[in-house]
């Protein structure tokens, strides 16, 4: 049986992470003509978007279950803090708001960024606990 808070909560990782990915374009990680520097990115970037995507219409069709999207938010959650949050990060939160020339845009990015990681410890946390419930006692 689908979730609906469950299917809202994907769709909004989803357009946060679209929103996230445009930041990434913005502060231009991702360099056109395509270079060897910018394919890395571009590959995590599809991936990321393919398992959203293709997740939610598996979601949708009853393939996958809530179990899927604890996962796949845990690691998301564990990705985007490496990336953004841990002490071996590059782009952090400092960097991105650095990286635009009004305060207003850097504060946006790091915002949506905040939003997008909270979003997705809020579906890990939620999709955890359709699972277990769903676990016979």
């Amino acid at each position: 049986m689908r979730d609906k808070i469950l299917i809202t909560l994907v769709v909004l990782i989803i357009i946060l992470n679209l929103g996230h990915t445009a930041d990434h374009f913005a502060r231009g990680d991702f360099r056109w003509p395509v270079t060897v520097e910018s394919v890395p990115p571009i590959i995590v970037t599809l991936t990321i978007n393919a398992i959203l995507c293709f997740g939610l219409y598996f979601y949708l069709k009853n393939r996958v279950g809530p179990l899927f999207w604890a996962l796949a938010a845990g690691i998301g959650v564990a990705l985007g803090w490496l990336a953004h949050f841990s002490p071996f990060a590059v782009q952090t939160p400092q960097y991105i708001y650095h990286a635009y020339a009004t305060p207003a845009a850097g504060w946006l990015a790091v915002a949506w960024l905040a939003v997008l990681m909270l979003a997705l410890i809020a579906t890990a946390i939620y999709a955890e606990y359709l699972w277990a419930r769903r676990i016979p006692r």
